[in-house]
Protein backbone atom coordinates (compact mmCIF):
# COMPACT_ATOMS: atom_id res chain seq x y z
CA UNK A 1 0.00 0.00 0.00
CA UNK A 2 3.16 2.70 0.82
CA UNK A 3 3.87 1.95 -3.27
CA UNK A 4 0.74 2.73 -4.32
CA UNK A 5 0.19 5.88 -1.58
CA UNK A 6 3.94 7.02 -3.40
CA UNK A 7 2.79 6.71 -6.70
CA UNK A 8 -0.44 8.99 -5.41
CA UNK A 9 1.78 11.63 -4.01
CA UNK A 10 3.66 11.77 -7.22
CA UNK A 11 0.88 11.62 -9.31
CA UNK A 12 -1.07 14.82 -7.43
CA UNK A 13 2.43 16.62 -7.70
CA UNK A 14 1.47 18.66 -10.63
CA UNK A 15 -2.23 19.40 -9.35
CA UNK A 16 -0.60 20.47 -6.07
CA UNK A 17 1.43 23.04 -7.93
CA UNK A 18 -1.24 24.26 -9.71
CA UNK A 19 -3.44 24.84 -6.61
CA UNK A 20 -0.64 26.50 -4.91
CA UNK A 21 -0.23 29.20 -7.80
CA UNK A 22 -4.02 29.47 -8.41
CA UNK A 23 -4.42 30.44 -4.58
CA UNK A 24 -1.64 32.63 -5.04
CA UNK A 25 -2.78 34.82 -7.55
CA UNK A 26 -5.75 36.25 -4.88
CA UNK A 27 -3.35 36.26 -1.90
CA UNK A 28 0.62 36.24 -2.50
CA UNK A 29 1.52 35.36 0.69
CA UNK A 30 0.25 31.50 -0.91
CA UNK A 31 3.77 31.94 -3.35
CA UNK A 32 5.99 32.97 0.04
CA UNK A 33 9.18 30.22 0.40
CA UNK A 34 6.46 28.11 -2.17
CA UNK A 35 9.83 26.09 -3.29
CA UNK A 36 9.69 25.14 0.57
CA UNK A 37 6.35 22.76 -0.06
CA UNK A 38 7.82 20.80 -2.91
CA UNK A 39 11.63 20.16 -0.90
CA UNK A 40 14.30 23.14 -1.88
CA UNK A 41 14.76 26.54 -0.13
CA UNK A 42 14.88 24.59 3.52
CA UNK A 43 17.30 26.48 5.82
CA UNK A 44 20.39 24.66 6.73
CA UNK A 45 21.15 23.92 10.05
CA UNK A 46 23.12 21.67 12.60
CA UNK A 47 20.23 20.27 14.73
CA UNK A 48 17.06 21.35 15.57
CA UNK A 49 13.62 20.42 17.91
CA UNK A 50 10.62 20.57 14.88
CA UNK A 51 7.08 21.48 16.24
CA UNK A 52 4.62 21.20 12.90
CA UNK A 53 1.29 23.10 13.53
CA UNK A 54 -1.16 23.20 10.67
CA UNK A 55 -2.66 26.75 11.08
CA UNK A 56 -3.36 29.61 13.59
CA UNK A 57 -5.41 26.91 15.89
CA UNK A 58 -2.91 24.84 16.26
CA UNK A 59 0.36 27.44 16.39
CA UNK A 60 -2.10 29.36 19.07
CA UNK A 61 -2.08 26.23 21.21
CA UNK A 62 1.28 25.09 20.73
CA UNK A 63 2.62 28.86 22.45
CA UNK A 64 3.15 27.38 25.73
CA UNK A 65 4.68 24.34 24.46
CA UNK A 66 7.38 26.60 22.37
CA UNK A 67 7.83 29.24 24.69
CA UNK A 68 9.00 26.53 27.34
CA UNK A 69 10.93 25.11 24.29
CA UNK A 70 12.83 28.36 24.19
CA UNK A 71 13.47 28.78 27.97
CA UNK A 72 14.39 25.22 28.44
CA UNK A 73 16.99 24.63 25.58
CA UNK A 74 18.65 28.03 24.87
CA UNK A 75 20.69 28.52 21.96
CA UNK A 76 18.38 25.71 20.47
CA UNK A 77 17.22 25.97 16.77
CA UNK A 78 13.49 25.65 17.25
CA UNK A 79 11.41 25.06 13.72
CA UNK A 80 7.90 25.84 13.90
CA UNK A 81 6.38 24.31 10.34
CA UNK A 82 2.52 25.15 8.78
CA UNK A 83 0.80 24.51 6.10
CA UNK A 84 -0.89 28.20 5.76
CA UNK A 85 0.36 31.52 5.22
CA UNK A 86 -1.71 32.58 8.27
CA UNK A 87 0.05 30.30 10.64
CA UNK A 88 3.06 31.27 9.58
CA UNK A 89 2.26 35.14 9.64
CA UNK A 90 1.22 33.83 13.66
CA UNK A 91 4.33 32.32 14.02
CA UNK A 92 6.09 35.20 13.13
CA UNK A 93 4.18 37.99 15.12
CA UNK A 94 4.35 35.34 18.41
CA UNK A 95 7.79 34.60 18.43
CA UNK A 96 9.95 36.57 15.73
CA UNK A 97 13.59 35.67 15.08
CA UNK A 98 13.01 33.02 18.25
CA UNK A 99 12.16 30.09 15.96
CA UNK A 100 12.54 29.58 12.22
CA UNK A 101 9.65 28.85 10.25
CA UNK A 102 9.09 26.82 6.95
CA UNK A 103 6.20 25.00 5.24
CA UNK A 104 6.19 21.47 5.76
CA UNK A 105 6.94 19.59 2.31
CA UNK A 106 4.19 18.00 0.45
CA UNK A 107 4.21 13.62 1.19
CA UNK A 108 6.41 13.23 -1.97
CA UNK A 109 9.63 11.42 -1.01
CA UNK A 110 12.34 13.79 -2.42
CA UNK A 111 10.77 16.18 -0.32
CA UNK A 112 10.70 14.92 2.98
CA UNK A 113 14.01 13.27 2.30
CA UNK A 114 15.37 17.15 1.57
CA UNK A 115 13.38 18.75 4.50
CA UNK A 116 14.80 15.89 7.19
CA UNK A 117 18.33 16.21 5.26
CA UNK A 118 18.03 20.28 6.15
CA UNK A 119 17.07 20.79 9.35
CA UNK A 120 18.23 17.89 11.01
CA UNK A 121 15.36 17.53 13.94
CA UNK A 122 16.57 15.85 17.03
CA UNK A 123 12.89 15.59 18.30
CA UNK A 124 9.56 16.29 16.29
CA UNK A 125 6.24 16.96 17.90
CA UNK A 126 2.88 17.83 15.37
CA UNK A 127 -0.07 18.96 16.82
CA UNK A 128 -3.29 17.25 17.23
CA UNK A 129 -4.55 15.22 14.18
CA UNK A 130 -1.69 15.38 11.56
CA UNK A 131 -1.19 11.94 9.80
CA UNK A 132 1.68 11.91 7.45
CA UNK A 133 2.57 8.55 6.24
CA UNK A 134 5.79 9.49 4.70
CA UNK A 135 6.64 12.28 7.32
CA UNK A 136 6.45 10.01 9.89
CA UNK A 137 8.18 6.92 8.07
CA UNK A 138 11.01 9.32 7.56
CA UNK A 139 10.80 10.26 11.53
CA UNK A 140 11.18 6.23 12.27
CA UNK A 141 13.74 5.34 9.88
CA UNK A 142 16.20 8.40 11.33
CA UNK A 143 15.47 7.38 14.58
CA UNK A 144 13.74 11.13 15.47
CA UNK A 145 11.48 10.54 18.21
CA UNK A 146 7.93 12.15 17.26
CA UNK A 147 4.99 12.73 19.97
CA UNK A 148 1.53 13.67 18.81
CA UNK A 149 0.43 16.47 20.80
CA UNK A 150 -2.90 16.82 22.10
CA UNK A 151 -3.20 14.35 19.39
CA UNK A 152 -7.34 13.52 19.23
CA UNK A 153 -9.54 11.57 16.12
CA UNK A 154 -12.74 11.81 15.99
CA UNK A 155 -15.65 9.10 15.35
CA UNK A 156 -16.81 10.34 12.20
CA UNK A 157 -13.19 10.00 11.11
CA UNK A 158 -12.60 6.55 12.21
CA UNK A 159 -14.48 5.09 8.65
CA UNK A 160 -11.67 6.76 6.59
CA UNK A 161 -8.94 5.88 8.70
CA UNK A 162 -10.04 2.08 8.84
CA UNK A 163 -10.38 2.03 4.59
CA UNK A 164 -6.72 2.93 4.34
CA UNK A 165 -5.87 0.76 7.61
CA UNK A 166 -2.87 -1.12 6.92
CA UNK A 167 -0.82 2.17 5.65
CA UNK A 168 -1.96 3.90 9.14
CA UNK A 169 -1.04 0.87 10.92
CA UNK A 170 2.28 0.80 9.29
CA UNK A 171 2.49 4.80 10.02
CA UNK A 172 1.81 4.41 13.74
CA UNK A 173 4.63 1.26 14.11
CA UNK A 174 7.71 3.86 13.97
CA UNK A 175 8.13 4.12 17.28
CA UNK A 176 5.51 7.38 17.78
CA UNK A 177 4.49 8.15 20.93
CA UNK A 178 0.63 9.46 21.16
CA UNK A 179 -0.10 11.90 23.83
CA UNK A 180 -3.55 11.90 23.48
CA UNK A 181 -6.56 14.76 24.20
CA UNK A 182 -8.75 11.57 25.86
CA UNK A 183 -9.28 8.39 26.57
CA UNK A 184 -11.96 8.39 23.89
CA UNK A 185 -9.19 9.46 21.37
CA UNK A 186 -6.56 6.75 23.23
CA UNK A 187 -8.87 4.06 22.47
CA UNK A 188 -9.67 5.46 18.87
CA UNK A 189 -5.83 5.45 17.97
CA UNK A 190 -5.02 1.89 19.97
CA UNK A 191 -7.84 0.59 17.54
CA UNK A 192 -5.87 2.20 14.27
CA UNK A 193 -2.58 -0.01 15.16
CA UNK A 194 -0.84 2.38 17.90
CA UNK A 195 1.60 0.58 20.27
CA UNK A 196 -0.27 0.64 23.83
CA UNK A 197 3.00 1.35 25.61
CA UNK A 198 3.82 4.58 24.19
CA UNK A 199 0.37 5.68 24.31
CA UNK A 200 -0.73 8.17 27.19
CA UNK A 201 -3.44 10.40 27.96
CA UNK A 202 -1.82 14.10 28.65
CA UNK A 203 -5.07 16.72 28.24
CA UNK A 204 -5.51 18.90 25.80
CA UNK A 205 -2.70 21.47 25.70
CA UNK A 206 -5.09 24.66 24.74
CA UNK A 207 -6.14 24.26 28.26
CA UNK A 208 -2.66 25.79 29.04
CA UNK A 209 -3.23 28.82 27.16
CA UNK A 210 -0.88 31.99 28.08
CA UNK A 211 -2.01 35.38 27.52
CA UNK A 212 0.42 38.30 26.25
CA UNK A 213 2.15 40.05 29.34
CA UNK A 214 -0.67 43.33 29.70
CA UNK A 215 -3.23 42.65 27.49
CA UNK A 216 -5.71 43.30 29.54
CA UNK A 217 -4.45 46.87 30.11
CA UNK A 218 -3.83 47.25 26.36
CA UNK A 219 -7.30 46.07 25.57
CA UNK A 220 -8.88 48.51 28.04
CA UNK A 221 -6.28 51.16 26.07
CA UNK A 222 -7.57 50.58 22.54
CA UNK A 223 -11.03 50.33 23.40
CA UNK A 224 -10.97 53.82 24.97
CA UNK A 225 -8.73 55.14 22.21
CA UNK A 226 -10.99 53.57 19.53
CA UNK A 227 -14.19 53.25 20.68
CA UNK A 228 -15.26 55.22 23.65
CA UNK A 229 -17.75 54.48 26.50
CA UNK A 230 -19.90 51.80 24.80
CA UNK A 231 -20.81 48.61 24.86
CA UNK A 232 -19.20 46.11 22.28
CA UNK A 233 -19.61 42.67 21.62
CA UNK A 234 -17.42 40.77 19.01
CA UNK A 235 -17.71 38.10 16.32
CA UNK A 236 -14.26 36.16 15.82
CA UNK A 237 -13.21 33.49 13.60
CA UNK A 238 -16.32 34.00 11.51
CA UNK A 239 -16.90 32.18 8.06
CA UNK A 240 -19.00 32.65 4.94
CA UNK A 241 -22.61 32.44 5.51
CA UNK A 242 -21.81 33.64 9.26
CA UNK A 243 -21.65 36.95 9.09
CA UNK A 244 -25.14 37.70 7.54
CA UNK A 245 -26.46 35.91 10.75
CA UNK A 246 -24.08 37.98 12.75
CA UNK A 247 -25.19 41.49 11.02
CA UNK A 248 -28.28 40.15 11.03
CA UNK A 249 -28.46 40.02 14.91
CA UNK A 250 -26.63 43.26 15.41
CA UNK A 251 -29.32 45.16 13.33
CA UNK A 252 -31.37 43.35 16.14
CA UNK A 253 -29.37 44.52 18.91
CA UNK A 254 -29.21 48.31 17.54
CA UNK A 255 -33.03 48.35 18.40
CA UNK A 256 -32.69 47.75 22.21
CA UNK A 257 -28.97 49.21 22.61
CA UNK A 258 -28.71 51.90 19.90
CA UNK A 259 -24.75 52.48 20.84
CA UNK A 260 -23.71 49.36 20.98
CA UNK A 261 -20.48 48.20 18.24
CA UNK A 262 -19.75 45.13 16.56
CA UNK A 263 -16.12 44.16 16.34
CA UNK A 264 -16.25 41.40 13.05
CA UNK A 265 -13.27 39.16 12.68
CA UNK A 266 -13.22 37.14 9.72
CA UNK A 267 -11.63 34.09 9.91
CA UNK A 268 -9.43 34.49 6.84
CA UNK A 269 -7.80 37.68 5.61
CA UNK A 270 -8.49 36.50 1.81
CA UNK A 271 -12.17 37.31 2.70
CA UNK A 272 -11.49 40.99 4.52
CA UNK A 273 -12.55 42.63 1.24
CA UNK A 274 -15.61 40.78 0.65
CA UNK A 275 -16.59 41.28 3.92
CA UNK A 276 -15.83 44.43 4.17
CA UNK A 277 -18.51 45.30 0.86
CA UNK A 278 -20.93 42.94 2.99
CA UNK A 279 -21.25 45.02 6.08
CA UNK A 280 -21.71 48.34 3.19
CA UNK A 281 -24.51 46.37 1.80
CA UNK A 282 -26.25 46.05 5.22
CA UNK A 283 -26.03 49.79 5.36
CA UNK A 284 -24.21 49.65 8.75
CA UNK A 285 -21.36 52.27 9.03
CA UNK A 286 -18.04 50.72 8.79
CA UNK A 287 -14.23 51.14 10.15
CA UNK A 288 -11.68 49.00 8.78
CA UNK A 289 -8.49 48.50 11.77
CA UNK A 290 -6.00 49.26 9.13
CA UNK A 291 -7.33 53.05 8.65
CA UNK A 292 -6.12 53.53 12.11
CA UNK A 293 -8.99 55.67 12.85
CA UNK A 294 -11.35 55.32 15.64
CA UNK A 295 -15.14 54.75 15.69
CA UNK A 296 -17.81 57.16 15.70
CA UNK A 297 -21.53 57.61 16.65
CA UNK A 298 -21.90 56.62 12.62
CA UNK A 299 -20.07 53.66 13.06
CA UNK A 300 -21.86 50.66 14.48
CA UNK A 301 -19.15 48.10 12.84
CA UNK A 302 -15.51 47.77 13.35
CA UNK A 303 -14.25 45.13 11.03
CA UNK A 304 -10.56 43.81 11.76
CA UNK A 305 -8.99 43.04 8.62
CA UNK A 306 -5.27 42.37 10.28
CA UNK A 307 -3.47 39.05 11.49
CA UNK A 308 -3.18 38.18 15.51
CA UNK A 309 -5.12 40.72 17.25
CA UNK A 310 -8.05 38.39 18.28
CA UNK A 311 -7.02 38.44 21.91
CA UNK A 312 -6.33 42.08 22.01
CA UNK A 313 -9.93 43.16 20.98
CA UNK A 314 -11.35 40.02 23.23
CA UNK A 315 -9.59 42.44 25.95
CA UNK A 316 -11.57 45.36 24.21
CA UNK A 317 -15.15 43.65 24.52
CA UNK A 318 -17.88 42.71 26.67
CA UNK A 319 -19.22 39.57 25.15
CA UNK A 320 -17.61 37.64 22.49
CA UNK A 321 -19.17 35.07 19.78
CA UNK A 322 -17.06 32.24 18.53
CA UNK A 323 -17.34 32.20 15.32
CA UNK A 324 -17.52 28.56 12.78
CA UNK A 325 -20.33 27.50 14.84
CA UNK A 326 -23.81 28.93 13.55
CA UNK A 327 -22.58 27.37 9.77
CA UNK A 328 -21.26 23.61 9.72
CA UNK A 329 -17.50 24.62 10.19
CA UNK A 330 -17.11 23.12 13.35
CA UNK A 331 -16.58 25.64 16.24
CA UNK A 332 -13.15 27.64 17.04
CA UNK A 333 -11.57 27.90 20.19
CA UNK A 334 -13.07 28.78 23.18
CA UNK A 335 -10.78 28.98 25.82
CA UNK A 336 -8.93 31.88 24.39
CA UNK A 337 -11.71 34.20 25.44
CA UNK A 338 -12.35 32.21 28.34
CA UNK A 339 -9.27 33.04 29.45
CA UNK A 340 -10.04 36.57 29.20
CA UNK A 341 -12.91 35.96 31.66
CA UNK A 342 -15.55 36.98 28.82
CA UNK A 343 -19.11 35.37 28.58
CA UNK A 344 -19.03 33.08 25.56
CA UNK A 345 -21.63 32.76 22.73
CA UNK A 346 -21.06 29.82 20.41
CA UNK A 347 -23.65 28.20 17.56
CA UNK A 348 -24.52 24.54 17.93
CA UNK A 349 -21.91 23.49 15.40
CA UNK A 350 -18.70 22.92 17.92
CA UNK A 351 -17.76 19.55 16.75
CA UNK A 352 -14.02 20.46 16.36
CA UNK A 353 -13.58 20.03 19.83
CA UNK A 354 -16.80 18.33 21.50
CA UNK A 355 -15.62 17.45 24.84
CA UNK A 356 -14.05 21.15 25.55
CA UNK A 357 -17.62 22.37 24.42
CA UNK A 358 -19.22 20.03 26.47
CA UNK A 359 -17.26 20.75 29.70
CA UNK A 360 -18.45 24.72 29.06
CA UNK A 361 -22.03 23.53 28.76
CA UNK A 362 -21.72 21.53 31.90
CA UNK A 363 -20.13 24.45 33.89
CA UNK A 364 -21.98 27.44 32.62
CA UNK A 365 -18.98 28.85 31.09
CA UNK A 366 -20.77 29.19 27.23
CA UNK A 367 -24.68 30.05 25.94
CA UNK A 368 -25.38 28.36 22.66
CA UNK A 369 -27.71 29.75 19.96
CA UNK A 370 -29.18 28.35 16.71
CA UNK A 371 -29.36 31.15 14.43
CA UNK A 372 -29.16 34.76 14.59
CA UNK A 373 -32.81 35.32 16.84
CA UNK A 374 -31.22 33.53 19.72
CA UNK A 375 -27.89 35.26 18.85
CA UNK A 376 -29.38 38.91 19.24
CA UNK A 377 -31.36 38.13 22.59
CA UNK A 378 -28.30 36.30 24.11
CA UNK A 379 -26.16 39.02 23.65
CA UNK A 380 -28.80 41.93 24.78
CA UNK A 381 -29.61 39.48 27.91
CA UNK A 382 -25.62 39.74 28.88
CA UNK A 383 -25.51 43.25 28.34
CA UNK A 384 -28.82 43.96 30.41
CA UNK A 385 -27.71 41.22 33.15
CA UNK A 386 -23.52 42.12 33.71
CA UNK A 387 -23.81 40.08 36.72
CA UNK A 388 -24.54 37.12 34.66
CA UNK A 389 -21.69 37.59 32.48
CA UNK A 390 -19.29 38.23 34.92
CA UNK A 391 -20.74 34.66 36.26
CA UNK A 392 -20.18 33.08 32.90
CA UNK A 393 -16.78 34.67 32.57
CA UNK A 394 -15.66 33.07 36.06
CA UNK A 395 -17.26 29.82 34.92
CA UNK A 396 -15.29 29.94 32.23
CA UNK A 397 -11.74 30.69 34.49
CA UNK A 398 -12.96 27.58 36.38
CA UNK A 399 -13.03 25.12 33.20
CA UNK A 400 -9.46 26.24 32.15
CA UNK A 401 -7.93 25.62 35.99
CA UNK A 402 -9.74 22.62 36.39
CA UNK A 403 -8.04 21.16 33.35
CA UNK A 404 -4.99 22.69 33.13
CA UNK A 405 -1.27 20.65 33.08
CA UNK A 406 -1.40 18.95 29.55
CA UNK A 407 1.91 21.07 28.97
CA UNK A 408 3.54 19.74 32.33
CA UNK A 409 2.58 16.30 31.54
CA UNK A 410 3.96 16.81 27.54
CA UNK A 411 7.37 17.97 28.92
CA UNK A 412 7.86 15.28 30.97
CA UNK A 413 7.41 12.80 27.99
CA UNK A 414 9.16 14.99 26.26
CA UNK A 415 12.54 15.57 28.35
CA UNK A 416 14.13 12.15 28.24
CA UNK A 417 13.42 12.14 24.28
CA UNK A 418 15.85 15.69 23.95
CA UNK A 419 18.32 14.10 25.78
CA UNK A 420 18.58 10.60 24.17
CA UNK A 421 17.48 12.03 20.61
CA UNK A 422 19.46 11.35 17.65
CA UNK A 423 20.22 13.90 14.99
CA UNK A 424 18.46 12.77 11.62
CA UNK A 425 20.14 13.05 8.39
Amino acid sequence: MRLLYNLLTYLLLIPYAFYWLFKGIGNRSYLEKLGQRFGFGFPKLDESIWIHAVSVGEVQAAVPLIRALIRKFPGQNIVVTTVTPTGAARVRALFGDDVQHCYIPFEFPHAIRSFFSSIKPRAAMIMETEIWPNLYRGCGVRKIPLILVSARISLKSIPGYRRLLPLIRETLSHGIIIAAQTEADAARFLELGANPSRTRVTGNIKFDVELEPNIADEGRQLRSTLFGPRPVWIAASTHDGEEQLVLEAHRSLLEKHPDLLLVLVPRHPERFSSVRELVERWGFGVVVRTEKRHCDANNEVFLVDTMGEVPLFFAASDVAFVGGSLVPIGGHNLLEPAAQGLPIVTGPHVFNAPEIAASFVKLGACRIVSDSNELAMTVSDLINRPEEAEKIGRNGLAVLEQNRGSLQRLLVLLEPLLVSGTTGG
